[in-house]
C-alpha cells in the first residue's frame, strides 16, 4: 500500500515541525504550512490523503480555510486540530465537512489511525466520480 500524503497546517512551528517528524518516522509523506492561504495554495496544486487543520490561524481561521477548501475539493479529507476545542466548534466544522475533531495534544496513534480512514474514504470517492464519469461518457457515446 502506499505512504499516505498528509498536509499539516499548524501556526505553531515547534509543534508543527515535531508532528511532521513523528508521523514521516510512521511512513508518512508529509508536508507542512503555517498560515492557512498557504494551506489553500498547496491544496490547490497538490493533492493530500488527509490534511490535518489547526482551528486557530494567524490569518484565515481554521473553519474558513476548511470551507474553502471543501468548496473547490469536496473530496478532501480534514481533521481539525484544536488546543481550543469547543463542542460547538467541533459540531460547526462536521456540518462543513470535517472529516473529524481532535484536541491537542493529539494522540498520535489516533490521529494516524484517522488519517489511514481518511485516505480510504477518498480513495473510494475518488473511485465513484471516476466510475461515474466513464458511465456519463459511454451513455453519451451510445456504447
Amino acid at each position: 500500500m502506499s505512504r499516505e500524503k498528509v498536509l499539516l497546517v499548524d501556526d505553531e512551528k515547534d509543534f508543527l515541525s515535531a508532528l511532521a517528524e513523528r508521523m514521516q518516522v510512521r511512513g508518512m509523506d508529509v508536508a507542512t504550512a503555517t498560515t492557512g492561504q498557504q494551506a489553500l495554495e498547496m491544496v490547490g496544486t497538490d493533492s493530500y490523503d488527509a490534511i490535518v487543520l489547526d482551528l486557530q490561524l494567524p490569518d484565515i481561521d481554521g473553519l474558513e480555510t476548511l470551507k474553502a477548501i471543501k468548496a473547490s475539493h469536496p473530496e478532501a479529507q480534514i481533521i481539525l486540530l484544536t488546543g481550543h476545542a469547543t463542542v460547538e466548534k467541533g459540531i460547526e466544522a462536521m456540518k462543513i465537512g470535517a472529516t473529524d475533531f481532535l484536541e491537542k495534544p493529539a494522540d498520535l496513534k489516533a490521529l494516524t489511525e484517522k488519517i489511514a480512514a481518511a485516505k480510504e474514504k477518498k480513495m473510494l470517492i475518488v473511485q465513484k466520480k471516476n466510475e461515474k464519469k466513464i458511465n456519463e461518457i459511454l451513455e453519451s457515446k451510445g456504447w
